[in-house]
């Protein structure tokens, strides 16, 4: 140790000026603040009191955000020239600081107008799950396997179909900002992300130039955007045909019919049932009924008994014509077990047109499904 002055160790320098004794040990090693001694032995650090000016100057210096190079010149300049780097680094800090001012002007303007919209996250997710189980399942058309998401300020509706069905649903937003948007999603995204959504209070939905961004609580979930065009299924829904029957039957008690049978089944509407056969079978009181519109008579005395004992009759809320279609069980049960509610109505127009699938107590939930052809039918139904 020097004889004319006392040392002091690292720790006792670091807290006098502010620093750390690792920014200290870092100095060194760069030369900028050497100490005075070094203890062979133990490798201590040890200082002169004249060099806590020093550490106060270069901790003063970079607090400003004065790089270590400029640090050690400013330090060994005249005092003049020490002055002139000084006002050098302040009018670039200045200048930087009305740059960042501008920029950050722009993009709070930007995110004002950015559009918006907020929901219940579990009110989303359900959306998501029950519009997604009309999601195509093939890629033949990119734009099928994606949900298309349309964002208004009165209402934001999620659509998605596979050709064979439709499945569309309204929800009314909580907030919204912005313009109107839409965009088709890639539903393979979109799901993993149903679990999570329904978890939170609010959901918000951001359109980005390829993709939605999902966010809540700090957290935000990209999903890409399908750069194709959706089908125009307003089209379709506004030129559906008149509704010829309308049927109002228990959704579970539906749902365990379609179970009980697999591939094609047939529907037999009469006045107050219907029945589900399998197999596209027919029975005969639903072949008679369809050839003679409001008529229920069956061929024979024992007909009714025979159609029971090979398919499930349902009772129900029949208006209209009675009638006989056949879908297939892949097509039917997505739309059924996705429908909310104790009753599903089913609008009717013919045995080759789109059946319109409702839930009795909400009809924001909408499923087109299409009919196919029974087996003994004389002119094929489009699939």
């Amino acid at each position: 140790m020097t004889a004319d002055k006392p040392l002091i160790t690292i720790g006792v320098l670091a807290r006098a000026c502010g620093l750390t004794p690792s920014a200290l040990r870092f100095y060194d090693d760069c030369g900028l603040l050497v100490p005075a001694e070094v203890d062979a032995a133990t490798g201590y650090r040890y200082y002169t009191d004249d060099q806590r000016e020093r550490a106060l100057l270069i901790r003063k210096l970079r607090d400003i955000d004065i790089g270590l190079d400029t640090v050690a010149v400013i330090l060994s300049a005249e005092p003049h020239e020490a002055a002139r780097l000084l006002d050098e680094h302040v009018d670039a800090m200045t200048r930087r600081a009305r740059e960042a001012a501008t920029t950050a002007a722009a993009i709070k303007s930007e995110l004002a107008a950015l559009p918006r919209v907020s929901l219940p996250g579990a009110l989303l997710a359900a959306a998501i799950r029950q519009v997604g189980s009309a999601v195509a399942a093939d890629g033949e058309f990119r734009a099928l396997t994606g949900i298309f998401v349309e964002a208004g300020r009165e209402a934001v509706v999620l659509t998605a179909t596979d050709r064979y069905r439709l499945t569309t649903r309204t929800l009314v937003p909580h907030s919204w900002s912005g313009a109107s948007w839409s965009r088709v999603v890639d539903a393979a995204a979109l799901t993993p992300v149903t679990s999570w959504l329904a978890e939170q209070d609010e959901a918000v939905l951001i359109p980005q130039p390829d993709a939605v961004r999902l966010s809540s609580e700090g957290t935000d979930h990209y999903c890409p955007a399908i750069d194709e065009q959706f089908p125009d299924y307003r089209a379709l829904l506004s030129d559906l045909a008149p509704v010829r029957t309308r049927v109002v039957v228990p959704r579970h008690e539906l749902i365990d019919a379609i179970d009980s049978g697999e591939g094609l089944l047939s529907f037999s509407i009469g006045a107050g049932e219907i029945t589900v056969t399998e197999g596209g079978s027919v029975p005969t009181q639903g072949r008679v009924a369809a050839g003679n519109a409001g008529s229920t008579t069956s061929t024979g005395p024992d007909a009714s008994a025979r159609d029971r004992a090979t398919g499930t009759t349902i009772p129900a809320t029949v208006t209209g014509a009675v009638t006989v279609l056949a879908f297939a069980r892949a097509t039917l049960r997505p739309a059924i077990t996705t429908a909310v509610g104790p009753d599903i109505m089913l609008d009717i127009a013919a045995p080759d047109l789109p059946v319109v699938i409702r839930s009795a107590t909400d009809g924001d939930l909408t499923t087109l499904a299409m009919p196919t052809r029974l087996p003994n039918d004389s002119e094929e139904n489009p699939a």
